[in-house]
């Protein structure tokens, strides 16, 4: 049985989301004395609420509504309904902690076999996940999408690269589920080990952190691999499975029945036209235990309004291309590392790992070097003519100067967790 309901149409989903948002704004009116007393401020009762375009009307909530009414915000339900707390990895502040009912992680483990579905898996698949377990949400939504959708889960978590290459092998693994950075350190040792004749590994499916394509490239080449797909989620949206790009790779599909995508301007917090680069906004449509009205996600992307050769009616959002809160200023220049990111991927002979370092130099002004790995076709003695190039595109594309190091491949570190790029001396870090 397929767990992608094709079958609506447009004017069904969207009759669907307002439904779901009536029964939302009603859920947290009656049961959340956080969302009464926001919404009695914005002077919003559910009645007010007639038709999906209303949802400009409701106040938005963001982190730190989270954090402040810690340890249960946005709780909605009695505790006795409540079977789970998940929380995120809490880099500032309290961690923000999410309340589950059977409901919401039954909803969960359907909305992540959508995602195996569209990825292509079948049952003979065998999906061995190393993202991790605990509070936050990867490695459980992943092995109980899993199970729903009814491949066979090798659930491993960050364990060392010794385990995932014997279990890659000796349980014929086809799929793996991990964070780009581990996708590379697994990939690296693949090839290092001359194990790419002895997996069976296929597909891979990449969450938790945003990537470069020369990353993508690197890792496929290695591996040896048909399609890596980019999955999409967040702890306050029940965790990854939110959405996935398909077998074309031109955007990823989202739920569109289960959650409300705006996309916004993060200063003006205006909406913007789809096709327009800004600030993801969700709202969910089921949640019982922790539901989120126009939640600020902070991460960068935009709606995608053309339709897919796939034939996936879902719509579609582009790739997360950073985040709003991860900007940094330059020499009077915004920008995000993505962007940095992005002129690095361009450039043939250096490698796809890379960092960016802001210092202040002894004159009172600010400072940026990145370094950047050597390609392996590359030789030390093109260093001085990569460098100046690398240089130069960044000044060309992001109107900034900069020092450029080429480090040795492989020099930087490799983790299991989401590689960090920038480092900001300049704010003691």
């Amino acid at each position: 049985m397929p767990f992608i309901p094709n079958h609506l149409t447009p004017e069904q989903l969207n009759t669907v989301q307002l439904d779901g948002l009536k029964w939302t704004l009603t859920h947290v009116y009656n049961h959340s004395p956080f969302y009464r007393d926001k919404l009695d401020k914005a002077g919003i009762k559910p009645e007010d609420i007639r038709s999906t375009e209303d949802i400009n009307r409701l106040p938005f909530t963001d982190k730190e509504d989270l954090q402040e009414n810690y340890p249960f915000p946005l709780r909605s339900v009695p505790f006795e309904s409540i079977v789970r707390i998940h929380a995120s990895s809490g880099t500032t502040g309290k961690r923000k902690v999410l309340c589950y009912t059977q409901k919401d992680i039954d909803i969960w483990a359907d909305m992540f076999a959508r995602c195996y579905e569209l990825a292509g898996l079948t049952r003979e698949d065998r999906v061995q996940v190393a993202v991790g377990y605990g509070l936050w949400t990867a490695g459980v939504g992943f092995q109980a999408g899993c199970e729903r959708f009814g491949a066979i889960a090798v659930p491993l978590g960050p364990a060392n690269a010794d385990m995932h290459c014997e279990m890659m092998v000796d349980m014929e693994s086809t799929v793996f589920c991990a964070t780009a950075s581990m996708a590379l350190l697994m990939a690296e040792e693949i090839h290092r080990r001359n194990l790419v004749d002895r997996i069976k590994v296929r597909k891979i499916i990449l969450g938790a952190e945003r990537h470069s394509g020369a990353m993508r490239k690197r890792i496929k080449e290695l591996m040896n691999i048909d399609h890596i797909f980019d999955i999409y989620g967040l702890t306050e949206l029940y965790g990854p499975g939110t959405g996935l790009d398909c077998e074309y790779h031109q955007g990823i599909h989202y739920w569109s029945d289960l959650f409300i995508f705006e996309i916004i301007d993060p200063n003006t917090l205006t909406p913007v036209p789809p096709g327009t680069i800004g600030e993801l906004v969700v709202t969910t449509l089921c949640k019982e235990g922790s539901p989120l009205i126009r939640y600020r996600t902070h991460d960068i992307t935009r709606l995608l309004a053309d339709s897919c050769p796939c034939g996936v009616v879902f719509p579609k959002h582009d790739r997360i291309l950073g985040r709003s809160d991860d900007m940094f200023i330059y020499r009077a220049v915004n920008i995000y590392p993505s962007q940095i990111d992005h002129v690095l991927s361009q450039i043939k002979g250096i490698g796809s790992e890379y960092q960016i370092h802001l210092t202040h130099q002894s004159d009172g002004r600010d400072m940026m070097c990145i370094k950047v790995e050597r390609g392996i076709e590359s030789a030390p003695e093109d260093d001085s003519l990569l460098a100046e190039r690398v240089g130069a595109d960044i000044r060309r594309k992001i109107l900034v100067r900069c020092q450029v190091e080429l480090v040795p491949q492989g020099s930087l570190p490799r983790t299991e967790r989401k590689s960090r790029r920038v480092f900001d001396q300049r704010n003691g870090e």
